[in-house]
């Protein structure tokens, strides 16, 4: 598959799975084959979703090695090949990075998320090499993961720029930071699908964003569906009503239930155990859900006329 086609395939919703334990917090594959067939029975089908698999959000620090090739398998199986999986690795060097790769590439994975290798305290020509070098061992779709906030993380728009020929790099999870502002879109749109990663979805669609990352679809998929439905018709208005009514409240209430406990699924996983998914909590240190975060969550969830299990 050429580069081109690669990028017609990689846009709209990315689902952003976590990845289901059991009480003793081991994966639960069985749940993870389940809800993929659920997902794409509620709409997440190719050209308006893909579903990301073992991502920051779906605890891939967390994982064991030998739990990582399985819970990917678990999902393109599930798949049928009727929608997209991106697979995720993060801040590792050159050579296990590109191990990644063809793993997820045999595993039948489309693409790959890769975080720069921050922890090697890399340099902008570093990260340039990095992620040439693997493109050109591989054959697999690649999203950058641009992470400013990481030390060492943060990518510049001319170091992104750089790298726009290279024929397995397709997309960007886009972070705005000084050196890779938003007036950067418009240049590197041209070469690369751009994936919003924050809270300005109609703007960023406007500025010509191919997609965003889900806060809500894989608890509840006709909500985030039909946003992408929206900016796809160019209906800002009603998309801006919609993120306003009932993504914002739902960012609000993460960033109330971080006082509690932090870890990246874990809200995430509220909200899907709150629709009745029964996927777990997230590994410790993270603390479990409260009995009063759930209530309240429930509330909210039942306020925007979502069928929440009783």
């Amino acid at each position: 598959m050429n580069r081109e086609e690669r990028r017609r395939r990689f846009k709209g919703v990315i689902g952003v799975t976590v990845t289901p334990f059991d009480s003793d917090y081991e994966v639960d594959y069985g749940k993870m084959y389940n809800l993929t067939e659920w997902w794409i029975e509620n709409g997440m089908v190719r050209d308006k979703a893909m579903l990301k698999v073992a991502s920051v959000m779906g605890e891939f620090q967390q994982l064991r090695d030998d739990e990582w090739p399985p819970l990917i398998r678990s999902v393109v199986q599930a798949a049928k090949g009727k929608i997209d999986i991106i697979a995720g690795s993060q801040f590792k060097d050159t050579k296990r990075t590109i191990e990644d790769c063809k793993k997820a590439a045999d595993l039948g994975a489309f693409g790959i998320q890769i975080a720069p290798p921050a922890l090697n305290d890399p340099n902008q020509d570093d990260i340039f090499r990095f992620y040439a070098d693997v493109s050109d061992a591989v054959d697999i779709g690649i999203m950058i993961y641009n992470t400013p906030w990481q030390r060492h993380g943060a990518i510049t728009g001319e170091t992104l720029y750089r790298l726009r020929e290279y024929e397995n790099i397709v997309a960007i999870k886009w972070a705005t930071y000084e050196d890779c502002p938003d007036s950067e879109m418009e240049r590197l749109g041209i070469h690369f699908n751009l994936i919003e990663n924050g809270i300005e979805r109609v703007n960023f669609h406007k500025a010509g964003g191919h997609g965003f990352l889900d806060i809500s679809s894989v608890a509840y998929p006709k909500h985030e569906l039909k946003m992408w439905e929206l900016l796809e018709s160019r209906l800002y208005e009603e998309a801006q009503h919609l993120w306003d009514t009932v993504d914002q409240p739902l960012t609000d209430f993460d960033l109330q239930t971080r006082e509690v406990s932090g870890g990246q699924a874990r809200f995430k996983k509220m909200i899907m155990n709150a629709m009745g998914h029964g996927v777990g909590e997230q590994r410790p240190p993270t603390l479990p859900a409260t009995d009063k975060e759930m209530y309240d969550l429930k509330e909210l969830l039942t306020n925007f006329g979502w069928p929440v299990p009783k």
